[in-house]
């Protein structure tokens, strides 16, 4: 099994938004909702997008090149939940934020 990773202190990213970092060579989407972070593979699935940087309402982020959007708890599409990016784990460890990559 992979190792979490430190990627970010809690107060980096601001709340409800998001960060893209990096995992063991993997981009990946981190969001701060409320207090509570998530994280998804950083790719959107529709022509390869930068999710973090996408608008974040509630727990959805929309991809800012053709507005596919993603649920950041699960990764699923919205649009069709039978498709998703990558969810990975997520934790805060004193002042740390760490993620470990679940494929």
């Amino acid at each position: 099994m992979l190792e979490f990773v430190t990627v970010a202190r809690v107060g980096d990213i601001p709340p409800n938004s998001g960060r893209q970092v990096t995992v063991d060579g993997r981009w990946v989407a981190l969001f701060n909702i409320d207090g509570r972070y998530y994280a998804i593979d950083a790719t959107c699935l529709h022509r390869g997008g930068p999710l973090a940087e996408g608008a974040l309402r509630h727990c959805v982020v929309t991809c800012p090149w053709h507005g596919w959007q993603f649920d950041v708890t699960t990764g699923a599409l919205v649009q069709d939940p039978t498709m998703s990016v990558a969810r990975h784990d997520a934790r805060v460890v004193g002042e740390d934020v760490q993620v470990r990559l679940t494929e």
